[in-house]
């Protein structure tokens, strides 16, 4: 297998607009979970979510761009561009380069401001922008066309799974022979009807309280806090030399789980076993697990039981940085790969903000407080999302 490095990265999360931003709010606890702005006829079903607060678009796109896009779609224009700065590269070779992103819902802001158009002010109302800006595609068709990348491209549509799908397979297309690929995933679902679409799973957290709304393995956990933004990065082949990049992208796995009611367990475990494996990784030499962390009960269940069936009862540290930022659905994968790659470099697993109950039943080994020591080259991302996915990817230092 061809060695892929993630030469430059791009970030926009709730607390932090840059590799170095996020990680030090990681590493310090800060938090981008506050009360939910967005407004309808009725209360938001979330009360608290991940925002982004600090990326002003009109600063950073041009002003051609912002009626055509959805807040996701700045979002990943940004970190975009900033990945393809900080890699060095002149794209100039269009057809050796590509992009390829993931989306969980599309640009449901935009779709809803021209819904209520529509409704309220008839068909002429309605932007011709409305013909793609909704659209799972949308981020990769834009990053495309303002970087003049012409090679391969897609769109990975699996929930939460997705961002490690997509960069999954803008790997497959280096080690094909492309020069240089573009991938990561961004997601923005915090308008009312957004969030009226993400209620239905279930999994929403009720809480109004940030420090605990959502607590993942914890016996208090009653599900999730939402949120918005994610990473992107820009993937080469290695040259041999570790002269820049982040680390590698070393191995993938995927599953699909039975459907419920079955009474088939979980597939989570197989796709782990084929990342490590698709590595050339033995679970030994895993310095940490980022997890998934559903924060319901049986969803955190499965996921312990599947750590604990590969690594052995509470047998590597696992840690959920996530709370932080609430679950950012496609975006969270990336932005966990990338907190991987920050820890491997710096040698600490970062703690899980807020949980301080662990429940006695999960055998995992959650790391709680401040950070803990990290040994080992390797790390190990879990993604699972809402429909049966299941995604694991190895990243090393």
């Amino acid at each position: 297998m061809t060695d892929v490095m993630v030469t430059g990265a791009g970030v926009v999360a709730p607390n932090g607009l840059s590799p170095g931003d996020y990680w030090t709010a990681v590493l310090s606890g800060r938090s981008g979970i506050r009360p939910t702005t967005a407004t309808g006829p009725v209360a938001s079903p979330a009360p608290l979510s991940g925002q982004v607060d600090a990326f002003v678009a009109k600063e950073h796109l041009p002003g051609r761009l912002l009626p055509q896009t959805d807040p996701m779609t700045r979002y990943a224009l940004f970190a975009a561009g900033r990945a393809i700065e900080e890699s060095g590269v002149e794209p100039d070779a269009p057809l050796d380069m590509g992009v390829i992103t993931a989306s969980a819902s599309g640009g449901f802001d935009f779709g809803q401001r021209e819904l209520q158009h529509l409704w309220s002010e008839g068909p002429d109302h309605v932007s011709a922008y409305m013909s793609f800006a909704w659209f799972y595609a949308v981020n990769t068709g834009q990053i495309s066309i303002r970087h003049g990348l012409r090679g391969p491209v897609g769109v990975l549509v699996t929930e939460q799974a997705g961002g490690l799908d997509a960069v999954a397979h803008a790997r497959r297309k280096i080690v094909a022979g492309a020069r240089l690929m573009v991938t990561g995933g961004m997601d923005s679902s915090l308008c009312p009807y957004g969030l009226a679409a993400q209620v239905r799973s279930g999994r929403l957290s009720t809480g109004s309280d940030p420090a605990t709304a959502y607590l993942p393995f914890d016996r208090r956990a009653r599900g999730h806090v939402p949120g918005e933004g994610g990473a992107m990065f820009t993937l080469e082949e290695a040259d041999g030399q570790d002269r820049r990049g982040y680390g590698r992208i070393a191995g993938y796995g995927a599953s699909f789980d039975p459907p419920p009611g079955s009474g088939r367990p979980s597939t989570l475990v197989r796709a782990i076993e084929t990342a490590l494996s698709d590595a050339d990784v033995t679970p030994a030499e895993v310095a940490m697990v980022i997890a998934d962390a559903a924060a319901v009960p049986e969803l955190d269940a499965a996921e312990a039981e599947a750590l604990a069936a590969v690594f052995g009862p509470r047998g590597v540290p696992v840690t959920a940085p996530k709370t932080l930022t609430g679950r950012l659905y496609s975006g969270a994968g990336p932005l966990d790969i990338l907190t991987a790659l920050l820890a491997l470099r710096d040698g600490v697993v970062p703690p899980t903000a807020n949980v301080t109950d662990v429940d006695p039943e999960l055998p995992v080994d959650l790391v709680l407080g401040a950070p803990r020591p990290a040994s080992g080259t390797a790390a190990l991302v879990v993604a699972r999302g809402f429909g049966g996915f299941n995604s694991a990817m190895v990243v090393r230092a």
